[in-house]
């Protein structure tokens, strides 16, 4: 592919055949697209190279709340989040038609791709996006060199690789996926409506599976712009025939293997098309290399279902770019010893382990069927209940109990 310049200009002069940066990021998704407008607003020169000038929709609708709130606060993008995001304020959770608790808290709905846009549109310089593909990298203890398809020329001092679940130009450095888990789950996304019009009785909205047989996570609702957004986790075999009924005929296959929801979803329909993604859970090894570093899923994917994709994304973002980047620039140099600053960082650790733990804990709670885990899935759903009762007698005893513990 070659650069659209008719978008956008290289850094530094029209017509240059090199182009020069203290970082290169290369992709311009979420997580490349944060960092460049973390980074460029703190004064550094940064370069993010993209092949797509605007980033297309696509199957991911996200939901964020709690944490990952205080994250985007924290970098500088919770207002700019509040002018493309519906914000609702309550879920109700739901399993076999019976009430388990309602979530209470701040939260938001919107498609990844407006996400990446008000990520972009917070880049100082407009001119900083390079649309153009990156087809080699060329690394060194001190200065980065990127061929582009144009035939352009970038170098900078750190490259960031954000390039997701595209593996092509880690495999050219060395760097290759460790596989933990394939085909670990199935995620699929609509739009439903109520066939007369009128809005549902929920802002939002979970159902959890009622057997494992059926290898049912939960179905999360949740408003955005375009209407009420559908989120179906499941684990199970991608080819299973249920895969193709659900794309068919979503409204009566959804019926049928949550039928608790039929009170509460009424006479519905799904507006749009039915998409599904088959996710698989991956690390990348031989990672560790100068002058290079790797953010979000081009280090580590996630397990939708689990939830921390955009957590764990923030905390690399965060840690990466307001510590270790900066620091690194400060001196001369971009060695290993410098990179491995970052992939041993406490907080991208955790943030990393518990994303994995979280995938094995969904899957399991969803689909285990012997003895113990069918005790450990009636006692996590009691005590959610129990909590939630006593929480509606005595109003606030919960949030008051979750600050102490975190005092």
């Amino acid at each position: 592919m070659t650069a659209d310049r008719t978008v956008t200009e290289p850094i530094g002069a029209a017509g240059s055949s090199t182009i020069v940066a203290d970082i290169a990021i290369v992709g311009g998704g979420l997580a490349g697209s944060l960092a460049a407008a973390v980074l460029a607003r703190a004064g550094h020169r940064i370069a993010l190279i993209d092949k797509r000038a605007i980033y297309p929709d696509e199957f991911r609708v996200e939901k964020i709340g709690g944490h990952q709130l205080a994250m985007l606060r924290k970098l500088g993008f919770l207002d700019a989040l509040e002018n493309v995001a519906c914000r609702y304020d309550q879920v109700l959770n739901i399993r076999e038609g019976k009430v388990v608790d309602v979530s209470v808290g701040q939260a938001y709905g919107f498609p990844y791709a407006d996400l990446v846009a008000m990520a972009r549109s917070r880049i100082p310089e407009p001119s900083d996006l390079i649309v153009d593909e990156v087809t080699a990298i060329s690394c060194s203890d001190d200065i980065q060199h990127l061929e582009l398809a144009s035939g352009r020329r970038v170098t900078a001092r750190l490259v960031v690789l954000a390039t997701g679940m595209a593996a092509a130009l880690g495999y050219k450095l060395g760097i290759k996926r460790q596989i933990l888990a394939e085909r670990h789950s199935v995620s699929f996304g609509f739009t439903i409506a109520r066939r007369d019009g009128a809005p549902f009785d929920f802002e939002a909205l979970t159902c959890y599976g009622e057997r494992t047989a059926d290898g049912i996570d939960y179905l999360s609702l949740f408003p955005v712009r375009a209407g009420m957004r559908a989120n179906l986790f499941m684990f199970r075999d991608p080819t299973d025939p249920i895969m193709r009924e659900l794309r068919r005929e979503p409204e009566a296959t959804v019926l049928r293997l949550l039928p608790g929801l039929r009170p509460y979803l009424g006479d519905f329909r799904v507006t749009d098309r039915v998409q599904n993604w088959v996710m698989d859970l991956t690390v990348v090894e031989g990672h560790l290399q100068p002058g290079i570093v790797l953010i979000g899923d081009a280090f580590q994917t996630n397990c939708p279902a689990a939830g921390t994709g955009v957590a764990r994304l923030l905390v690399d973002v965060d840690r990466l770019c307001t510590e270790y980047a900066p620091r690194w620039l400060a001196t001369a140099g971009m060695d290993q010893e410098k990179i491995t600053q970052f992939y041993s960082d406490r907080d991208k650790i955790a943030a990393d382990q518990q994303s994995l733990k979280m995938a094995r804990f969904r899957q399991a709670l969803t689909s285990r069927n012997d003895i113990g885990w069918d005790v450990r899935r009636r006692l996590h759903f009691l005590r959610r209940s129990l909590a939630h009762r006593v929480d509606q007698m005595h109003p606030g005893w919960l949030g008051r109990v979750r600050g102490a513990l975190r005092a």
